[in-house]
Order: structure tokens, then sequence, then C-alpha cells
């Protein structure tokens, strides 16, 4: 087995195109400790596989496979070995044209059975590129991830079997790991029967992290396309600096508040095995990135802010809640029936104010609709706020740090603070704005408290 043992997860522009993947073709030859490496789909794939949704009755859908076909062949002409890679791309396209053309009604399974064909591409091109870099000493294997990642049969969203997926690493992967580089795909897995299931947009960094919890690796790398973690988003803030390290619990915030380096799921694999995260640019690898890690030498009080836009805020009132109990069950029993996730609450006697982050379920499922909304005001009054963004400082024992809300929101006396979540944990403080005050709260907040 290698000293380190490596899982590397490459992201979809790191797949863009095939001067992309020689880039991370390189990164990964350099060093023999990777021995899981894990695919996006290439750039845009997704989205055109998901605009296959709406045309499956309709003559364009041929015009969309075509594009895909042509996007991957085109990729493939660039190998020096490209006719055994040119074979597996179209045995997956008529995989697709198959599908594709024999359904008329689109289902959830259908929807994960044509997404899936994204990674499957990207991972065949990959694999055969790093063949070609390959001096002999490693064996490089394409991977069906749907053979390892086992799911429930959750179409769309589906939750992984840690245990059987361990089970499956232990029977299929690990003996190998010595010899063999396997090449597999991130979002997607399979259920008990076989059926190919996703684990939702974004699932590759979370797949890598399955992964990684399998194999028992001591590190988990993240290549995408920016250099780092950043103490807030730079486009709102050219002064925000690279992070170069963070805990798990502080990357958990982060991720959850609206980082997009990370996936919010990828974290729980990573904690439970303690598996090191490093995140770096695959176009700029020489780059210092970040590392995620347990224990970090520095633990300042704020770390880092994030900015979270398209937020909901639903604030239900009742004199029933007065002295009374059973009137919050009743209320998430209602949401909890309906899907829909809620992010932040906080109460008063009378009433209770909650968000829900309007991208995510505009996107999977539109959840906060007429038929929740209608439901709660059988039993409540119900008032609903948009166009709000949630902004959150990220750090340590903010729980515990006097004289911190008296600065912050010092800073804020001429801005309409909506909602206020202080306590719960000791990692985070956060709040709504108004969505077009939210950039400017941010930058006053970080020029004040990231020294």
């Amino acid at each position: 087995m290698p000293d380190l043992l490596k899982v590397a997860k490459f992201g979809g522009t790191s797949m863009a195109d095939l001067d992309a993947m020689k880039r991370c073709a390189r990164i990964v030859t350099s060093d023999p400790d990777k021995k899981v490496i894990v695919v996006s789909a290439t750039s845009g794939t997704t989205n055109l596989l998901s605009s296959l949704f709406d045309h499956v009755e309709t003559d364009q859908k041929m015009e969309i496979v075509d594009k895909i076909r042509k996007k991957h062949l085109e990729i493939c002409t660039g190998l020096v070995h490209s006719t055994e890679v040119e074979k597996a791309i179209l045995q997956v396209m008529d995989s697709l044209v198959a599908l594709v053309q024999n359904q008329h009604m689109m289902t959830p399974r259908i929807q994960d059975e044509i997404l899936s064909h994204g990674e499957l591409l990207s991972s065949a091109i990959f694999t055969g590129l790093l063949k070609e870099y390959d001096t002999g000493e490693v064996d490089t294997r394409w991977l069906d991830a749907r053979k390892i990642i086992t799911t429930d049969r959750s179409h769309t969203k589906a939750q992984p079997d840690i245990s059987a997926i361990a089970g499956n690493a232990e029977d299929q992967l690990i003996p190998h790991l010595e010899s063999v580089r396997f090449v597999t795909q991130g979002f997607i897995g399979s259920s008990p029967d076989g059926t190919t299931t996703t684990l939702g947009r974004g699932g590759s960094d979370y797949s890598a992290a399955l992964f990684a919890e399998a194999i028992h690796a001591d590190v988990l790398e993240i290549w995408t396309d920016v250099t780092a973690v950043y103490t807030t988003d730079p486009r709102v803030v050219p002064a925000a600096r690279p992070i170069t390290e963070i805990s798990f619990d502080e990357a958990a915030e982060l991720s959850v508040f609206g980082a997009k380096v990370l996936h919010p799921a990828t974290m729980v694999p990573a904690v439970r095995k303690n598996i090191k995260v490093y995140v770096g640019s695959s176009m700029k690898p020489q780059k210092p990135g970040t590392w995620i890690m347990k224990d970090t030498r520095s633990k300042p009080v704020i770390r880092a802010i994030s900015l979270r836009r398209n937020q909901t805020l639903v604030t239900v009132k009742s004199p029933d809640m007065l002295h009374r109990h059973g009137f919050l069950a009743k209320l998430f029993d209602v949401l909890s029936r309906h899907q829909v996730s809620v992010d932040l609450v906080t109460t008063s006697e009378v009433s209770v104010s909650l968000t829900v982050d309007t991208d995510i379920q505009s996107t999977e499922r539109d959840s906060l609709n007429e038929d929740v909304l209608s439901e709660l005001r059988t039993f409540s009054q119900v008032d609903v706020e948009k166009d709000l963004s949630l902004v959150a400082l990220i750090g340590n024992n903010l729980h515990a740090t006097s004289g911190l809300s008296g600065p912050v929101f010092g800073l804020l006396e001429d801005v309409n603070v909506r909602l206020i979540c202080h306590g719960a944990s000791s990692h985070n403080l956060c709040f709504l704005v108004s969505q077009t005050s939210a950039e400017k709260v941010v930058q006053v907040l970080h020029n004040r408290f990231i020294k």
C-alpha cells in the first residue's frame, strides 16, 4: 500500500477539454499515492443532459444528443490512442440514444439514468489519457462507480448505504490498490437492485468523500477552478485572501452557508474517518491550496464570512402557541411531508420564523409552493418575505466570545436585520438582510474583522 493513500476528485471545469484534462493527468501521475480518481462530467454536459428532460417528445432531443456526442469525440481526437476511447464513447452514446428514444414520460428514475451518462463519458476519456501518461508501474483501470456506491431508491437525491459501500470497497478496491489506479465517476451510484441513482447536483465531492472513507484514505483532494477556500467570495470583496488551513467544523459551516467550493455533505465522511481534505486549483496546481482538518494551529474568532443569496423568510403566527405544547410539531410535520428543507429557526411566544433556500427549492423540487402555505394557513397566519440574503460569520467560540455582537451590529446600524441566529453553534453567527444590501454588509464586516 502507498505511504499516504489518497483519493483525488476533479470537477467539471477540470474536465472541460483536453488541455484541462492533461493538466489533471499531470497532477495525478506525479503522485503515485493517488489511487482513486473521481471525475465530474465535462463542463456544461450535465446541463445539456438536463435539457433532455423537456424534450423527450420533441425532435430537438436528438440535436442535444448529437451535440454531446460531438463534444466528447472532439476531445478524443487529441489522444494518442483515440480509437479505443472513441469506441467507449460511442457505446455510452448508444446507451443514451436508446434511453431517450424509448421515453415518453420523464420520471426521477429516468432522469438519473440520463444524467449518469455525463460522468461515464468523462471518465472513459480521462482513463484513456492517464494510460498515455503511465510509465508501466501503475495499471490504470476504469471503474463503474455503481459497483461501489450503493444507495437507497430515492432517485435524484439518493442516500448512500455506508456499510454496503465499505463492503464493496473491501472486495473490489482495497486488494488492488498496491498496483492499480482506478478512475471512476462522481455523482452516481445504484440501488440494491442495480438501478442507477444520483446523489444530487454537486454530488461528485460527496462521492469522492465516500470513496475515501471506504478505502480508509489518508487524504481527499478536491481539485477545482479556485486556488483555495477564501475568507469570503473574492468577487464580492477583492481583498479576500486564501485560507491556508481550516477546521472540519468551520468548513462544514462555510459549505452550508453559501461557499461554493465544497458540497455540504463532503465533510461528513471526512469527519467520520478523520480524513484530511485538500482544496486546490487544477489550473494553477503550484498555488498553495487549503487544508481542511480536525484541528488547526490557529483558531480565530472570525475566520471567514459567507453570503447565501435567494433566501425566503416564512413567519408563522398563532395564539395557540402561547403556553401550549404540540404547535411546533404540527408545523414541522407539514414541512416534512412536503419535503421543505429549513435552515434557520427563531421563535417567540406566538410566532416562529424560519428560512428556506429558494435556489435549492426551485432547482430540485419547488417545495415552498401554495400547497404548503395553504396547509399552514389552516391553523396559523403565514407571512412570506422574499429577496433576502443570509450572511454568516464563521469562526471559533462565537457563542462564548463577549463583546462580539455589539461591534458586528454596530457596523450595521443603517441596515434592517430581519433575523439573527446566534448560540446554536459555536462556529457561526448568521442573520438575514435584504438582497440589495447584502454585498455591502459583507464588505463592511470583512474589512473590520478579517485581519
